[in-house]
């Protein structure tokens, strides 16, 4: 799957992106990432991208012009939708995640900053807005990281085990609910002990365990 990102600080990506499972998923060929730095776009003095907002108000509005030419740029290479990270989008939620997983193969992350976008650049050439929760960061990066996060772990291959993100909170294997506690060796620390069914060996005990404590 591919994703391409519009944002003016795409060097934030680079320690997430380079470690763990992402980066085998790209090392594999199973996950591509591009950057696109909406500033390089920008026909003002000094790339100059943002401007005070008519009607007043605190702080700046990302310009139109840069953000049009870079997108529709971007667009020449993928023909994913436009995903603008934006606190009053749809929630990013286990089910939507792997919706874009499975019904996309490529998509366009525009990240924000300062106090948002022309509302020109939704009108013209975003598909959806996308909020990773309700509060309001200092700009999009954070969110689509997450989102690339989230996605990821549907395509197939990412996981090694393709139940495993199903196996997960959220999951089908858990009836959608948050996932029971989990504990590994050694079976006493600190004076805690593991729940004795976990070590019994009696694999229908444990599985009625684990139902038992989901939340």
């Amino acid at each position: 799957m591919r994703f391409d990102v519009c944002t003016l600080f795409p060097d934030m990506f680079t320690s997430y992106l380079d470690d763990s499972i992402l980066k085998r998923a790209q090392d594999e060929g199973l996950l591509e990432v591009h950057f696109h730095n909406i500033r390089d776009y920008s026909e003002e003095k000094h790339g100059k991208v943002d401007d005070t907002p008519y009607g007043g108000g605190a702080g700046m509005l990302m310009t139109p012009q840069p953000l049009y030419d870079c997108i529709t740029a971007v667009k020449k290479l993928n023909k994913g939708p436009v995903i603008y990270m934006s606190p009053r989008g749809k929630k990013l939620s286990h089910t939507r995640a792997k919706r874009y997983a499975r019904r996309n193969d490529s998509l366009i992350l525009l990240c924000g900053r300062y106090e948002g976008i022309d509302e020109r650049i939704c009108d013209l050439l975003v598909d959806e807005e996308l909020s990773i929760g309700d509060y309001v960061l200092t700009g999009g990066e954070l969110a689509a990281m997450v989102v690339i996060d989230a996605i990821s772990r549907f395509i197939p291959g990412v996981l090694g085990d393709e139940n495993s993100a199903e196996e997960d909170s959220f999951g089908r294997r858990l009836g959608g609910k948050k996932e029971y506690p989990h504990y590994t060796k050694p079976a006493v620390f600190k004076g805690l002990e593991v729940p004795e069914v976990l070590r019994s060996g009696h694999h229908a005990e444990i599985e009625k365990w684990r139902k038992g404590k989901l939340r």
